[in-house]
Formats: structure tokens, C-alpha cells, sequence
């Protein structure tokens, strides 16, 4: 995972920031669920299946979305070979902009659940071979990997193999908190910040002179 470069992880960075901002505001707006933190819809799940079998159905609802968007994610990247990077970020871009009309119509929990299908699609930016190099929208496991590094480091292994892992939480939570903020300003509109936020996004990449870095490239495999 650390074999991306500096401008990968600044990029991957803009990304979870990206998902934090969406993520918090479907929290407020569903009082409670979550578009791209799944395990905490799994957990809404199971306690709602004990106790308001509503809610289990509404996160069920989510967590089916969000699996429908990483296998669109993936999708897209098999078939868009050339700038499949920007090609994903415009479909999240539309996807977001689809959920923002939505609200405006007053569809919330179909709004939702495109948030949750764009959020979803995000997870395939970073991957190679059908995996998952760089989660964009959980953090439980950068976590991991950060006290694991950081660990490392201070008995004397990589100096500062911790940071890139840190700086991925980072951009989450400043995005929540952006996110957070800007919905109590206007509401639901928020959501077309973070489609704006996306497109801008796409269209740097689209325009960049060299792709986005493939660690599998750089070590041959």
C-alpha cells in the first residue's frame, strides 16, 4: 500500500475527505444511517432487527446501494482502460449530481442510496487486480495500519511510514466536518458541493499530463 507516491496519497487524501463530506451529510440527513461507513450500518442492521425491523431495513437497503456501487466502480475500471481513474470520478460526479435532484424532489431515501452507490464506486479508484489498494470511505483498518507503522517506527523501522495513513483520517474527518457545517448552512444542497467537488476532480485528472502512479508498474508485477 505505501508503494503509491506522494501526489497518489495527496490525491487518495482529497478522496476520503471527499467521502466524509458525503458521509456526514447522510448521516443528518437520514438522522442516524451512514452512506459510506458500512459497519455502522451493519450494526443498525442487527439492532434494528431486534428492535425496529424499519430500521434494519433501511440500512439493509444502504449496504445492498453501496455493494452495487463497488461492483459499478469495478466495472468501469475493467472496461475504461484509458484514464479509468477520471472516468470513475465522473461517474461518481454524476451519481452525486442524480441524488442531489433526488433530494430536491423530495425522493430522500432514493437520494440515499445513490449517495451510498456513488460512495461505493469510490472504493475502486485505488484498485489493482481486483483488490483494494486504498479504502476512500472506512477507516477501522487505516487505523490499524496507522498504530501499526507508527509502532514500526518508533523501534526503529520506517520513519514515517505511519504518515500516509494518518493523513487518509485526516481528510475524512476534515471532509465530515465541512460537510457537517455546510449542511446546516443549506441543507440537502450540500449534496451538489460534493458533486461539484467531484467534477472538479475529474476534470483535473482527465486534463493531468501522466496518470495517477500504479504501484504494480513500478515493482514489475
Amino acid at each position: 500500500m505505501n508503494r503509491y507516491d506522494q501526489k497518489t496519497w495527496g490525491l487518495a487524501a482529497c478522496f476520503a475527505a471527499l467521502a466524509g463530506y458525503v458521509d456526514a451529510l447522510g448521516f443528518l440527513y437520514l438522522g442516524g444511517f451512514f452512506v459510506s461507513f458500512m459497519s455502522g450500518n451493519s450494526t443498525r442492521l442487527a439492532v434494528g432487527l431486534s428492535t425496529h425491523v424499519s430500521d434494519a431495513a433501511t440500512a439493509a437497503g444502504l449496504i445492498g446501494s453501496f455493494v452495487i456501487g463497488v461492483m459499478l466502480g469495478s466495472l468501469c475500471g475493467r472496461v475504461i482502460q484509458h484514464s479509468r481513474h477520471s472516468a470513475l470520478i465522473y461517474l461518481i460526479a454524476v451519481m452525486l449530481s442524480v441524488a442531489a435532484l433526488l433530494a430536491m424532489f423530495g425522493s430522500n431515501w432514493a437520494a440515499a442510496a445513490v449517495l451510498a452507490m456513488a460512495m461505493g464506486a469510490e472504493n475502486a479508484l485505488f484498485e489493482r487486480d481486483g483488490e483494494v489498494q486504498i479504502g476512500l470511505t472506512y477507516m477501522t483498518g487505516t487505523l490499524v495500519k496507522f498504530g501499526q507503522r507508527l509502532l514500526s517506527a518508533l523501534m526503529g523501522g520506517e520513519r514515517f511510514g505511519w504518515l500516509p495513513y494518518l493523513l487518509l483520517w485526516i481528510g475524512l474527518v476534515t471532509g465530515a466536518i465541512l460537510g457537517a457545517l455546510i449542511y446546516r448552512l443549506v441543507g440537502h444542497s450540500a449534496i451538489w458541493v460534493a458533486a461539484g467537488a467531484a467534477l472538479l476532480l475529474a476534470s483535473w485528472l482527465h486534463h493531468r499530463p501522466a496518470p495517477l502512479a500504479d504501484p504494480a508498474r513500478k515493482t514489475g508485477k
